[in-house]
């Protein structure tokens, strides 16, 4: 959701109408919320492991096509915008088969399922990492869109309750948290001489804030933080998963300490943890070798370190894409104006959270 919000508000400032496509995720809360139409198709991921499952996905996919070959014929949009998620799958096939313009961006440095299946009806393929075999004029590396990043880090310190001097590790695992970082933070860092602010997502709040609590007033404890750039200019060093919100770490040029998910599709968690590594902004933990004295022991190790802190901040900070989703924005309006007239009200473009598919229309600007 972050990159298509990113994208979408952009799209916007150009004078564009963006209308979201999605099933029952996150953009169900965040896209309304932040302004934009979301038209709902029913659509789920495709097992791997399970035969019965995979089919009776295969079987919604059918349908999902169909209900978003209907929704792109009431929009009439004039570009679609495909997020990579398994959503985007239908609703990119039926922009192809209506001949609607499409362009589509990848978050990771592994191209995923869905991009795969549909890079060849896309006008543009952005990427947020550069790709082996994945080469211009159909795929061009613009990084991965995020919010512009919080810069009042006195305001930012002040909502956490952080004293504008103290030294401060953020901690966290995605929206839905990461176990073995949650785990190793609250039994590793509680107590250290410092402060930290540790969103550990809804699922094991529960299960870690009577620690926090016994942590005392330097443990601050939140299940979500949001806005998150808030969290990342409190801080001086970040503990985390690989995951796309590297670009918004980069964004805030912190120091990181990463930890990839070991699962994640074609291990690009830890591709992406290689980029801030290769460029001296960061330093890996695998998973399977994290626990609470390992996380306390290359922290401590980190902060002692002022100047190869500082070093790894600059980094960091060199690695950010601030143009990021107004490149791609430019890539699905430079689409949609290549889509011939139309006739009816305006001109529609349509583009995809994450996980879901957009479409936008775009009107005179």
């Amino acid at each position: 959701m972050v990159p298509a919000l990113a994208v979408a508000d952009a799209l916007r400032a150009e004078g564009a109408e963006v209308h979201f496509v999605g099933g029952e995720r996150a953009e169900a809360e965040l896209v309304p919320a932040a302004g934009y139409p979301l038209e709902r198709i029913a659509v789920s991921g495709l097992s791997r492991t399970n035969p019965l499952k995979a089919a009776r996905s295969a079987l919604q996919a059918v349908g999902a096509v169909a209900a978003a070959w209907r929704i792109l014929g009431r929009l009439r949009p004039d570009a679609v915008l495909g997020g990579g998620g398994y959503v985007a799958g239908p609703v990119g096939l039926a922009a192809a088969l209506r001949r609607v313009p499409l362009v589509l961006t990848e978050a990771d440095s592994h191209l995923g399922l869905t991009n795969r299946a549909l890079a060849r009806f896309a006008r543009r393929v952005c990427l947020a990492f550069a790709l082996e075999g994945r080469e211009p004029p159909r795929y061009r590396v613009t990084g991965r869109p995020v919010p512009a990043p919080t810069t009042d880090r006195s305001a930012a310190r002040a909502r956490f309750g952080l004293p504008d001097d103290a030294t401060t590790v953020v901690v966290f695992g995605g929206s839905l948290g990461a176990r073995s970082i949650n785990e190793a933070a609250i039994e590793g860092l509680a107590g250290a001489p410092y402060r930290v602010l540790h969103a550990s997502g809804h699922r094991d709040f529960d299960g870690l804030v009577d620690r926090a609590v016994a942590a005392g007033e330097c443990y601050v404890l939140r299940p979500y933080i949001e806005p998150f750039g808030d969290a990342l200019a409190a801080g001086d060093l970040v503990v985390a998963r690989a995951g796309g919100s590297i670009f918004e770490i980069a964004a805030h040029g912190r120091p990181a300490l990463l930890v990839p998910y070991p699962h994640a599709a074609a291990d690009h968690q830890t591709a992406n943890a290689r980029w801030m590594v290769d460029a001296g902004a960061a330093i890996v933990v695998a998973d399977a070798e994290l626990d609470a004295a390992r996380l306390r022991r290359e922290v401590d190790g980190l902060l002692a370190d002022p100047a190869r802190l500082e070093a790894m901040a600059v980094a960091s900070a060199a690695l950010a894409r601030p143009d990021a989703a107004a490149e791609i924005a430019g890539e699905v309006l430079a689409a949609a104006g290549g889509a011939g007239q139309r006739s009816g009200p305006g001109c529609d473009a349509a583009g995809s959270p994450a996980d879901a598919a957009a479409a936008i229309r775009e009107d005179a600007r």
